[in-house]
């Protein structure tokens, strides 16, 4: 979640940034899609209970940033996702 974060403060030039969020071109084999990389991150948020949360926006302010992935990485503590959308 730490490197996510530092991925979205890149900008929308950087390679890594377009592979986070780029959709793959060209033909697909048969059967389920791939997971993408942030296919996982929504899983993860969606998990514990932050999926509605614009990661993104988020992650522009990073000390709100480092707050949101110490909560929703200690388990042990409920998260309560609306305290870091204010």
């Amino acid at each position: 979640m730490r490197w996510v974060g530092h991925v979205a403060r890149m900008g929308e030039k950087r390679g890594v940034y377009r592979v986070l969020l780029g959709k793959p071109v060209g033909k697909r084999p048969l059967g389920r899609p791939r997971r993408r990389w942030l296919d996982n991150i929504r899983t993860d948020l969606q998990e514990v209970g932050c999926g509605y949360v614009n990661w993104i926006g988020l992650a522009q302010d990073i000390d709100r940033w480092r707050t949101f992935v110490s909560a929703v990485m200690n388990l042990r503590v409920s998260v309560k996702c609306g305290e870091f959308l204010d």
